[in-house]
């Protein structure tokens, strides 16, 4: 056989073959998680870290106890026949209140610490601070619409007026508002230094506030599987100052190219690691035809079929002059539609948890 020698020769180098492996993995990984540089992602780790010393309080001492006694009361240990060792034991009341009160204890510390934690860190809830040792400031958050596509990530800025692909920047110590929804697939935005996983989803909207406390360039991804270029759906995120973002925001408009609903159309084409892209102009309302399924000419608005369907349907539509919206569908798309909302069809608008 190829090895032949006892076991017990070759342990001191498989340990030290281990401990090898395990220093040399520990330099590929920053450990993000626990050490980000947004508040709301550094607050969710702490949550996390406190968590896992809380159920250490019982882990440890099982684990240390198991080896204890597997060692003390070994057969080969010739002091255990001496010992005080009781095979016919069953029962102490005194170690049956500690097995069962100490882990009910860190159950409902647990239970405490989780309900308040992810209550105060709801993606929906505007931001109370900036971090740990700053105010939140009087000044209105940045708001940045996402959009998820096959296979890129579309951000479009509202009050700066432009639009980016596969990029996103934001001052620093300034509270963002992100808003998202997807064009086809379900996904998932994530930033580790920023914040915790938001889903974006087709037809409606989720929301996420964050804040970035550091400059830098951070890694961002799509963290759910949608499709043959879910590995290559990644963008930079650029932690600016406030002169540096203004610069970044003059640099897309410098572009000249504009993103209207035919641009989006082309946009929305599925293609895998696209390149950086800048829109120096957005079409005002595009977003909400992204998240209505509207983007298309002669196409009726998701809202504006919730509204004929709240409305009762096709008779109290018409009634209340509901029945059609020039702007976006003709009249003969508008009588179907309003038929098909008669026979029950019933599409939602908007997710909150």
């Amino acid at each position: 056989m190829l090895f032949t020698r006892p076991a017990s020769h070759w342990r001191p180098l498989t340990g030290l073959i281990s401990a090898t492996g395990l220093v040399a993995l520990t330099g590929c990984s920053q450990f993000v998680v626990l050490n980000p540089m947004g508040d709301v992602a550094s607050r969710e780790g702490q949550m996390v870290m406190h968590a896992t010393l809380l159920m250490l309080i019982i882990i440890v001492p099982v684990i240390a106890l198991t080896l204890w006694f597997a060692w003390k009361y070994r057969h080969s240990n010739p002091a255990a026949a001496d010992s005080d060792y009781e095979p016919d034991w069953h029962h102490s009341t005194q170690l049956e209140l500690v097995i069962w009160t100490v882990p009910l204890m860190i159950v409902i510390a647990l239970g405490a610490m989780t309900w308040i934690g992810t209550h105060k860190l709801d993606p929906y809830r505007p931001l109370e601070r900036i971090s740990a040792t700053q105010g939140l400031e009087d000044v209105k958050p940045l708001e940045v619409r996402v959009v998820a596509l096959d296979w890129k990530w579309l951000f479009i800025y509202p009050d700066q007026g432009v639009a980016t692909v596969n990029e996103l920047a934001a001052p620093v110590n300034r509270p963002i508002r992100f808003l998202l929804t997807a064009s086809n697939t379900m996904n998932a935005f994530y930033v580790p230094d920023l914040a915790g996983m938001i889903y974006s989803m087709p037809s409606m909207q989720t929301e996420l506030n964050a804040v970035i406390n550091q400059p830098g360039v951070y890694h961002g991804m799509a963290s759910h599987y949608s499709g043959s270029g879910f590995s290559g759906m990644t963008f930079k995120f650029h932690g600016l100052g406030d002169d540096e973002f203004a610069q970044w925001v003059a640099r897309a408009k410098a572009g000249g190219k504009t993103l209207d609903r035919a641009g989006y159309m082309k946009l929305v084409t599925p293609s895998e690691r696209d390149p950086v892209q800048y829109f120096a102009a957005v079409e005002p309302d595009l977003y909400d035809r992204i998240l209505n399924r509207c983007v298309e000419d002669g196409k009726m608005c998701m809202h504006h079929m919730m509204a004929i369907d709240a409305n009762g349907g096709r008779a109290n539509a018409v009634a209340k002059g509901l029945s059609q919206q020039a702007d976006v569908c003709t009249v003969q798309e508008s009588v179907s539609t309003v038929a098909a909302l008669d026979k029950g069809v019933f599409l939602s608008t908007r997710y909150r948890p």
